[in-house]
């Protein structure tokens, strides 16, 4: 992540459901990364809702606000519960999709985050991230150490561009703890039935040393939609794992759009998005 080089692309789109930050990440596609909800320079309201199933809507709507008809979709982690959600609401809206290691199914949240949860429920996630944010160095290893394959050659201001939206103040603490109390598997579970019959292509991208979303989610998911045309493995790698190792993601991504129909998707600037 080079932090100066997204904020000079950064831009602010209001929506339905509030102000969301994007940014233009390469001049090759049109391509726009959107900041969730507390994650980069996205704001949140008291009354907003925070569900992924929100979070979703959300993206419609952001769809909309943009003018993107027919977008390729790719995500992680919790976006990728988002992802699939939005998916199957509006396979209309999607040329391709890409899910890389992301909730699955009843796996919302992992297993190995619920102690996370379960202080954000307590309210005690909020003081302590926020008393902890004051060392970036043991911040990166408590938030990171799992995450990352090498989470000491993360630049401590990139852990910062992270961890601020979240944790910066007591304010925003709190409403994390109110986005993390809001996870729930019935939102994945409730468009189930959608994603069994998605046969939009979609590519599954999985690091094989994630230990919050084992590879056999990746293969649920190639097992639950029609549309999957490929797993990809990265043996050893872990949630972050574009970042760390986006050669391997590029090229399988590259192919994925390569195969799609011309009738279904375009690499003009005007009709992609993702």
């Amino acid at each position: 992540m080079h932090l100066q080089e997204l904020d000079a692309h950064r831009r602010v789109i209001r929506t339905r459901s509030g102000e969301i930050s994007i940014e233009a990440r390469t001049t090759q596609r049109r391509c726009i990364a959107l900041d969730l909800p507390l994650h980069g320079q996205t704001p949140v309201t008291a009354e907003q809702a925070l569900s992924v199933a929100a979070m979703a809507s959300a993206l419609d709507d952001f769809c909309d606000a943009l003018g993107l008809a027919t977008i390729d979709l790719v995500a992680n982690d919790t976006g990728g519960a988002i992802a699939q959600i939005f998916a199957a609401r509006n396979p209309q809206r999607l040329a391709t999709l890409t899910l890389t290691n992301c909730d699955t199914s009843e796996n919302l949240p992992p297993d190995a985050f619920k102690p996370v949860v379960e202080l954000a429920i307590a309210g005690t996630l909020a003081p302590t991230s926020v008393a902890l944010l004051k060392d970036l160095s043991a911040a990166r290893d408590v938030a990171f150490g799992t995450a990352y394959e090498h989470p000491e050659r993360v630049d401590p201001e990139v852990v910062r561009a992270y961890l601020e939206p979240c944790f910066g103040t007591l304010e925003r603490a709190r409403q994390f703890e109110r986005l993390l109390i809001a996870l729930d598997p019935g939102d994945l579970k409730a468009v189930e039935p959608q994603l069994r019959t998605l046969t939009v292509p979609t590519l599954v991208v999985w690091g094989t040393g994630d230990v919050n979303f084992d590879v056999s989610w990746a293969y649920w998911l190639q097992d639950t939609i029609p549309g999957v045309t490929r797993v990809v493995t990265v043996d050893g790698a872990r949630l972050f794992f574009p970042e760390e190792r986006a050669a391997e993601l590029v090229a399988p991504l590259e192919q994925h759009w390569a195969s799609v129909p011309a009738s279904l998707s375009s690499t003009s600037p005007d009709r992609r998005g993702a």
